[in-house]
């Protein structure tokens, strides 16, 4: 078996959410706790941070791996999805797990999978635990795949557990009001386990204090520590003044940064306060955290890999790739989008069928030439449709059936002084990264 008819496999003879939307979501902990005791239940020879949420789930997990290297952990760190391939999914230290590791997990294990019918997800992510076990890592910073409570990864019992925000986004599996859907991100709340919320509104907020209650979890509001004072603009990423902190340089760009990084500081004093890191109120590790909060937080991309958060790909003309895809991501990418200066702004944009598209589309600026295409995953929504809603909301622009010729179409327009910005969807960042640049 190669690694392609491998991942072959994986994608398209298991059920698959990313490919088949609600209809290849698998309900329930049954299968993923099989599977942890076909492996022996190898999440239990390591520590985790388990990390939720809307939105910022993968900047804050790969920011909270990249400190923990940083600090001189071995760690895993398990994402999803992947952007130019499966891999990406489950790294340690920031490489990718081996091809090879894959194929032979697949071969051996095939059989066993076609009696339990698990799901894409359960599979994977019960190879990034037997990977990690068997590689004898330190910590893994583990991110939900989706929702929470009855998410494949929530068999674990993690050190420190983190939810970014709540929006509405998955309604159709998480249900349709903020409330229900902070229950169901708010399942991974465990006894006693303190946990870390990054942004609440007046309806989340009470429902974490009522779980976190509950499972008598200490929690803290990240939004309430305000540990960021400030976030500067500059080049090559941002600056911030941090209130407990010496500081430092981040990496990461986009305005909506400022609160990510605010919850991942947050939870790195949770972790200093359990010993993971270096005592921060000790006046002699101050520069320290100065050094190491810097190596961290200005290099992510390079730590761990993470692509596609205000990703400028190239100058001259400027372009931006971002994977911000739902209602609460756009709400920050619109107001981020009206700050560029440029002489022509270009949007190559698509997005998938299951995302509320009118209401996105209702925050995308009117300033700008769009190219209205479709990723590679049958959840694409049709970019001639696209095209129709836009122009419902004064978006002009036209329609191509695949990103490489939404590209080729908007460099062929554009001066040196325009700005293109590629997404809408993970899947249009991905067809991008793999074809364009």
């Amino acid at each position: 078996m190669t690694y392609e008819e491998a991942t072959e496999y994986l994608f398209n003879k298991t059920a698959n959410y990313e490919n088949q939307g609600a209809t290849g979501y698998k309900v329930g902990l049954d299968n993923a706790m099989k599977l942890d005791e076909h492996f022996g239940h190898p999440h239990e020879n390591f520590r985790c941070i388990h990390v939720a949420g809307t939105n910022g789930k993968g900047s804050v997990s790969h920011t909270l791996a990249a400190l923990l290297q940083v600090f001189g952990y071995r760690v895993g760190l398990y994402t999803s999805p992947h952007l130019l391939d499966f891999n990406e999914r489950i790294r340690i230290n920031g490489r990718p797990i081996p091809h090879e590791y894959v194929v032979s997990f697949v071969e051996k294990e095939k059989d066993y999978f076609e009696t339990l019918s698990p799901s894409f997800f359960e599979i994977t992510t019960a190879l990034a635990f037997k990977y990690f076990s068997e590689k004898n890592i330190d910590i893994a910073v583990v991110e939900v795949g989706l929702g929470g409570r009855l998410d494949s990864t929530n068999i674990i019992t993690p050190v420190l557990s983190v939810i970014t925000n709540i929006s509405l986004d998955h309604t159709q599996l998480l249900g349709g009001s903020l409330e229900q859907i902070a229950i169901e991100k708010g399942g991974i709340i465990k006894t006693g386990i303190p946990v870390v919320i990054g942004e609440t509104t007046p309806e989340t907020k009470e429902v974490f204090k009522m779980l976190a209650q509950e499972a008598k979890a200490p929690i803290t509001f990240a939004e309430d520590e305000d540990e960021i004072l400030s976030a500067t603009p500059v080049k090559g990423g941002m600056q911030y003044k941090a209130r407990h902190f010496a500081d430092f340089m981040g990496e990461l760009q986009g305005a909506y940064q400022k609160k990510n990084t605010n919850t991942v500081v947050v939870a790195m004093r949770k972790l200093a306060d359990m010993g993971y890191l270096c005592d921060y109120n000790n006046p002699d590790n101050t520069h320290k955290y100065q050094k190491e909060m810097n190596e961290a937080f200005s290099n992510v991309g390079s730590i761990t890999g993470l692509m596609g958060r205000w990703q400028v790909v190239r100058k001259s003309p400027t372009i931006v790739c971002d994977t911000g895809h739902n209602v609460g991501g756009w709400e920050w990418l619109s107001k981020q989008l009206e700050t560029v200066n440029c002489k022509e702004m270009r949007i190559i944009f698509g997005m998938v069928e299951d995302k509320d598209v009118y209401s996105v589309m209702a925050l995308l600026p009117k300033n700008a030439t769009y190219y209205f295409t479709k990723g590679s995953t049958k959840r694409a929504f049709p970019e001639t449709s696209l095209k129709v809603f836009g122009n419902q909301f004064g978006l002009k622009g036209e329609s191509y059936p695949t990103v490489a010729e939404a590209y080729k179409a908007a460099m062929t327009s554009a001066s040196t002084e325009d700005f293109i910005f590629v997404g809408g969807s993970t899947y249009i960042v991905a067809d991008f990264l793999k074809t364009c640049v």
